[in-house]
């Protein structure tokens, strides 16, 4: 390559302070001088890659300054070295940058929303909380049924405070040795206060059981023990977040190690309905479409709300087409029969004039006669028909 020697310079120069967008361009160079045949001036310029990375690890990293958020420490940076298990070398955490975060609050009630954001005000205005006296809350546990968007909105609120997500891998720092399972919740807690980000505890029964539980060995005491003192520690450092399924599971000392404590609910029928609105883009239904998906998928998670929603608007593209959409609903329910209530499932998988009956007396979807004939693909008077059957 002509002049090789001064692209060699500059490319050395400037990964002095690499960004990933500059190693990524130097990558691409040595791949393209590569391909080209200079094996040369293409092992000249990985050489200045792996000198550039090895320094990077080797320098501190800078302190960053608080700026109003509630955490301080070293950058985090993509090729930070991650801790992991000494006897089996498995990674004990990932880090999720805010590029790769949850940019939308999960669906939830106006309540559990303005929750979210009194967490998100109280991080980004430390200071003005500490000159009263006053701390942002550092803990949060995030309990609720299964797919309720819980781990959703600890990424939705990192991502508010342009914050990394350090996740611990629960299955990997759980270690069938001899005090290693503690051993790693010491690695992952340090890596932690070491650096700005927020701790995300997912699954966090696994590691915060119940020590009396005559059903685990005594082992699961050291590691609740080491979970309780590196959360004690952690407190004044860093904001810790933690999620779990099963709250009955966790030991009466983990509550008290954290300040907040939401419960994520079932959406009700109002929020069901604004998740299937979101989910239904680009196809477009009708108001009663919507309201009676909402109603009849009561009692179900957001997630399963959502997975309902994809399956009808796949229904309605395969070939043959449903006659109306309570036909594509029913389509969609034996597939999902799983998600749907027996009471609900009864209604909509009986004949249409059981369910024409259903759908006028439900409160709340608030249906008129002529809404229950388009969504069951009838006349008006055949439904009226249909209602004023003796049954």
């Amino acid at each position: 390559m002509e002049h090789f020697a001064i692209v060699h310079a500059i490319c050395r120069l400037a990964l002095a302070q690499p960004t990933d967008a500059l190693v990524f361009q130097v990558k691409r160079l040595a791949d393209a001088l590569l391909e080209g045949g200079n094996e040369e001036d293409a092992s000249a310029l990985r050489a200045v890659l792996l000198l550039s990375e090895r320094s990077a690890e080797m320098t501190p990293r800078r302190l960053v300054p608080a700026r109003g958020i509630a955490v301080s420490g070293e950058a985090l940076l993509p090729n930070t070295i991650l801790p992991a298990d000494k006897e089996t070398g498995a990674r004990l955490l990932d880090v999720i940058f805010p590029s790769e975060t949850a940019k939308a609050l999960p669906i939830f009630s106006d309540a559990h929303r303005r929750a979210a954001e009194q967490l998100v005000a109280e991080w980004s205005n430390a200071e003005r909380l500490r000159e009263v006296g006053v701390s942002p809350t550092m803990s949060c546990l995030i309990l609720g049924a299964p797919g309720t968007g819980k781990t959703t909105l600890a990424y939705w609120l990192a991502h508010q405070l342009g914050l990394p997500v350090v996740l611990a891998r629960i299955d990997a720092m759980m270690s069938s040795f001899l005090g290693t399972s503690a051993r790693n919740i010491t690695q992952v807690f340090n890596f932690a206060n070491r650096f700005k980000c927020i701790l995300v505890l997912d699954e966090f029964d696994s590691i915060a059981k119940m020590r009396d539980d005559p059903n685990e060995a005594g082992e699961i005491k050291r590691v609740v023990n080491a979970l309780l003192q590196n959360l004690d520690t952690r407190k004044p450092i860093g904001i810790t977040i933690a999620v779990t399924n099963h709250p009955k599971l966790l030991d009466s000392a983990v509550w008290r190690r954290f300040e907040v404590q939401v419960q994520v609910p079932l959406p009700d029928f109002t929020t069901r309905c604004e998740i299937v609105r979101r989910y239904a883009t680009p196809c477009e239904y009708s108001e009663p479409e919507i309201l009676t998906m909402a109603a009849l998928l009561d009692g179900c998670s957001g997630a399963e709300v959502e997975d309902f929603v994809r399956a009808y608007k796949k229904r309605f593209i395969l070939d043959p087409v449903p006659t109306s959409p309570i036909e594509a609903m029913r389509d969609v329910i034996v597939i999902n029969d799983g998600r749907v209530s027996n009471e609900v499932k009864a209604k909509f998988l009986t004949d249409d004039a059981h369910l024409a009956v259903w759908l006028k007396n439900n409160d709340e979807l608030s249906l008129g006669v002529v809404e229950i004939a388009s969504l069951i693909g009838k006349s008006k008077s055949a439904v009226s028909r249909l209602m004023n059957t003796k049954f």
